[in-house]
Formats: structure tokens, sequence, C-alpha cells
């Protein structure tokens, strides 16, 4: 029997605020491998991030809490996030470049 939130799933999320040029794409990339979740972090022309995580919902629902966080120099106004199917092809976590 499965455990509750073992089903893996992925979201996307753009967070807004002062979320570059303060380690915001590290904390993420730590985060979620310390979570055992797959995906990537970019910045943002317009000085956002964005996020897509994929793992079991519960892993997944505590690195939303965790990005709503941000590291210690960072203000997060808002996570905005958007539940997909699971992209077969992510393999680990990983900073992108960032998407002028």
């Amino acid at each position: 029997m499965a455990r509750r939130g073992s089903e893996v799933s992925q979201f996307r999320a753009r967070v807004t605020g002062r979320v570059q040029g303060v380690g915001f794409r590290y904390f993420a990339q730590r985060e979620a491998q310390r979570l055992g979740l797959k995906g990537w972090v970019r910045n943002l022309s317009g000085g956002d991030v964005e996020v897509v995580a994929q793992g079991p919902e519960d892993a997944l629902q505590e690195m939303l809490r965790t990005l709503r966080q941000g590291p210690p120099l960072a203000w997060v106004r808002d996570v905005v996030v958007e539940w997909q199917p699971p992209d077969k092809s992510l393999v680990s976590f990983h900073i992108k470049p960032t998407s002028w």
C-alpha cells in the first residue's frame, strides 16, 4: 500500500518579490535535492524565479512551503503554482540558465 502523498506529481511555480541576487536558486536546489525532487530553477528576466519540481505530493507541498519562506535575504511576495502532468525526462534537480 502506497503511503499518502507518495504519488508523483509536478508543479511549475513563479516566485515574485526580492528573489534574485539573494541566493534563491541555490537555496531552491538544496531544498529540492534534500526532498529527493527532480526538476529545475531559473531566474526570469522580469526579476522573478521559476521553479519546476516533480516528486511525491507530500514532498512537493513541503517544497512549496520552503519557496514561500525563501532564503534569509529574500522577501517573497507571492508563489503562483500551476500543477502539471509529470515530465518523465526530468532526472535530477538543477539550475537552468537565466531566461532573458
